[in-house]
């Protein structure tokens, strides 16, 4: 199954082309594989190869000193990393790391620019991911200076959940109250998305736990109460 375009999340980059953009993009480029740790894109790096996620997960980082690097973002199958230099702006913002097998797509710039001038609407596809990309970063800055770090963590597990979350299957269908993210995150990783010490983030989370809004454990984190945690989010919960 590929994740990152579920029924409500964020819609993975090759199910918003064209169903002929989509069969010449997957023409593009060569697959390659990468085990646990290995780095997809080094940021500083002055390559403009573009790479679609076919299977597993990617994390994004940036060092703000010698000494201390900020984890940006979260990329699963279906999407795509090294954007902004592959259109051309720039070296390499942010490192990407493998957490585990990954298979992508490398396609140099060589290739992606003609398709993207014989596609206009993938061209726009790019466009609309690189703004949703920015509205989304912008609106977590301003999150980071206007909330206290309950809230902010409450909001990570919500984005998560409605990008990268599974329902839980009833007999009546899907339960998205009751959401599965299969997106492993250690407590050092939810601190440094939320801005805030370790020991913080292991508190939160810990109350969260003992107030049956989540529970965590075996690489995976269940939402059990999606509700509860938009109201901590301080995030208006959707009516039935």
């Amino acid at each position: 199954m590929m994740h990152g375009s579920n029924l409500r999340g964020r819609q993975a980059f090759l199910s918003t082309l064209s169903p002929e953009a989509r069969a010449a993009f997957t023409r593009l480029g060569t697959r390659h594989c990468y085990a646990v740790g290995d780095v997809l894109i080094h940021e500083g790096d002055h390559g403009h190869e573009l790479m679609v996620l076919h299977e597993g997960l990617v994390k994004v980082t940036a060092r703000l000193d010698r000494d201390r690097v900020s984890l940006m973002d979260i990329r699963v199958a279906g999407d795509v990393v090294g954007e902004m230099s592959a259109m051309g702006v720039g070296p390499r913002s942010a490192t990407v790391t493998s957490c585990g097998d990954v298979s992508a797509t490398v396609v140099p710039h060589s290739e992606l620019e003609p398709f993207l001038l014989a596609y206009p609407d993938a061209l726009l596809a790019v466009s609309r991911m690189l703004c949703g990309r920015l509205r989304r970063a912008d609106r977590r800055r301003l999150e980071l200076g206007g909330y206290p770090v309950p809230v902010r963590l409450a909001r990570v597990l919500v984005e998560l959940a409605e990008s990268y979350g599974e329902p839980t299957r009833t007999l009546r269908g899907y339960d998205w109250n009751r959401i599965r993210i299969d997106v492993n995150l250690s407590q050092s990783e939810f601190a440094a998305l939320t801005a805030c010490k370790r020991d913080t983030a292991q508190k939160v989370l810990a109350r969260l736990r003992m107030d049956e809004i989540i529970t965590t454990g075996c690489r995976r984190t269940v939402i059990r109460d999606m509700d509860r945690l938009r109201e901590a989010a301080l995030l208006s919960v959707p009516t039935a």
